[in-house]
């Protein structure tokens, strides 16, 4: 690692090497002191440090105070630090020079100073604080992440007001540099949950990190398995009320889509304003995602399976209407429900990829243009039309959307086993998909608790499971925490 040079000049050759080409990278050389005998450089990047001679800039302070001083009392005030400026930190090797000034930063040096001063600055231009569009409660914060993770960071730590929240910074990629925050409580966390975390981060063998997906991906316990093992939210609440229960928070710089771990599927098909509300209500509402993962999984291949194996457990006016629905229809029920069932697929991903206004219409319009058309050619009867929407609803219905993609990508394995095999094959797609779950775990923790592993958690959390409590029985944090601090 290159050290800083005593001299200003030599820095300055440095620096115009390493930023050769980098048009965007400002390198200033100045003369201060009142007879301006002492040389200095400012290395910024021009859309991150704008207008850095104003008063009210810190590096602007700096320069001004610093052109009323003679040679000595120049050096004098920047080793002593007298100005006592917020934010300025010493560096002493060159690339820690580049990596603050490209982390949005000011750098100065001065001649006969064999140190750099990294002056903070208001950093890259972002969004700041929006509404949460993704994960919308009739009850709580509006209040969604920014793609700054500095800003996120000071959204949890207006909701936890304590020392005991502690923010540590990683370094990913090794061309992107993207700053990566750990958030926990320090008295809640697990230290060698924490540990284990940077140690999978730090071996993240990438050029660079882009988003937290990646981090995601590459950090997972089983990276083959279609369903998360990180909890995603946008909502700084629901993220500080994950932090108070021992979990680790994962901010990523660039990305608003935050990661909590370790994690379980009850906690995916959970809400932020499950806790706001009356808990008779949001039992009934979790009760309600459960049944949309039975549908979004299973209601497809149910009713081949039924309907080609097994009719005789459906009432017979019930048969004969399906008969009646189906006369004319030149496709087997199979080929009927995939040919719908990626219809809906499309419109889906065209919707989302189309601007806003278009990409509403196009889901709305051409759900209710293609069906009823479809039926009137006779090439779909109306009963698989009725099926293929509930399974659609059952997969908006859960409120996470990566684990809503992974059982939608199980469902045409389901169809397939109910199509060849009936309800045979509807068991043993069950059968397969419960012991994939009870084979997972994220960071230790067994995916399918409360329901499963109850011993792991030393006392059984059906408390905050499929039901949810009175708030005065709330009383215990769950398996996340430390266990001589589980209670509240």
């Amino acid at each position: 690692m290159e050290k800083i040079s005593r001299s200003m000049k030599e820095n300055q050759v440095t620096v115009q090497l390493l930023c050769a080409g980098c048009d965007d990278i400002i390198v200033r050389p100045m003369r201060l002191g009142v007879k301006e005998q002492v040389d200095c450089l400012v290395v910024y990047i021009e859309s991150a440090v704008s207008n850095m001679m104003l008063e009210d800039s810190v590096i602007g302070k700096l320069l001004n105070h610093l052109w009323e001083l003679d040679e000595e009392e120049i050096r004098r005030a920047v080793e002593e630090n007298g100005l006592g400026i917020s934010d300025v930190k010493e560096l002493e090797t060159m690339e820690e020079c580049m990596a603050a000034l490209l982390a949005g930063n000011a750098i100065f040096f001065l001649d006969g100073y064999e140190r750099a001063l990294k002056i903070g600055s208001k950093g890259y231009p972002d969004m700041g604080v929006v509404k949460a569009d993704s994960e919308k409660v009739l009850r709580g914060s509006k209040e969604a992440f920014s793609e700054s993770a500095k800003v996120n960071t000071a959204l949890v730590r207006k909701r936890i007001r304590t020392t005991d929240l502690k923010v540590e910074e990683l370094f990913v990629g090794q061309q992107s540099n993207t700053l990566i925050a750990l958030v926990y409580m320090e008295n809640l966390a697990y230290p060698n949950l924490l540990a284990e975390i940077k140690e999978r981060i730090g071996k993240v063998p990438i050029d660079s990190v882009l988003d937290s997906g990646i981090v995601e991906q590459l950090t997972a316990d089983t990276w083959y398995s279609p369903f998360p093992q990180f909890q995603t939210t946008e909502r700084p609440d629901r993220a500080a009320a994950a932090v108070l229960e021992g979990r680790i928070l994962l901010l990523c710089d660039n990305t608003p889509v935050s990661l909590l771990l370790p994690t379980t599927m009850n906690s995916l098909l959970q809400t932020g304003d499950d806790y706001y509300g009356h808990f008779e209500i949001a039992s009934l509402l979790r009760c309600l995602r459960y049944l949309a993962v039975f549908l979004a999984f299973s209601l497809p291949g149910l009713y081949l399976a039924v309907t080609g194996f097994h009719p005789q457990i459906l009432p017979t006016n019930l048969i004969l209407s399906m008969a009646q629905a189906r006369r004319g229809v030149p496709f087997p029920a199979m080929v009927e429900v995939l040919l719908l069932e990626i219809s809906f697929e499309l419109m889906r991903e065209a919707g989302l990829r189309m601007p806003g206004p278009i990409g509403d219409m196009i889901g709305i319009v051409g759900g209710l243009i293609i069906g009823q058309a479809a039926v009137t050619a006779n090439l779909i009867s109306p009963i698989i039309v009725i099926i293929d929407a509930l399974t659609a609803l059952g997969s908006f219905s859960i409120p996470n959307e990566e684990l809503s993609e992974a059982f939608r990508l199980l469902k045409y394995g389901m169809i397939f086993l109910c199509g060849f095999f009936g309800l045979y094959g509807f068991v043993v797609g069950w059968l397969l998909l419960l012991i994939h779950l009870a084979g997972l775990r994220s960071f230790g923790i067994p995916y399918l608790m409360p329901f499963a592993a109850v011993g792991k958690d030393g006392i059984s959390r059906w408390t905050d499971g499929l039901l949810r409590a009175p708030m005065r029985r709330l009383n215990r944090r769950p398996v996340y925490a430390r266990r001589d601090r589980r209670k509240k």
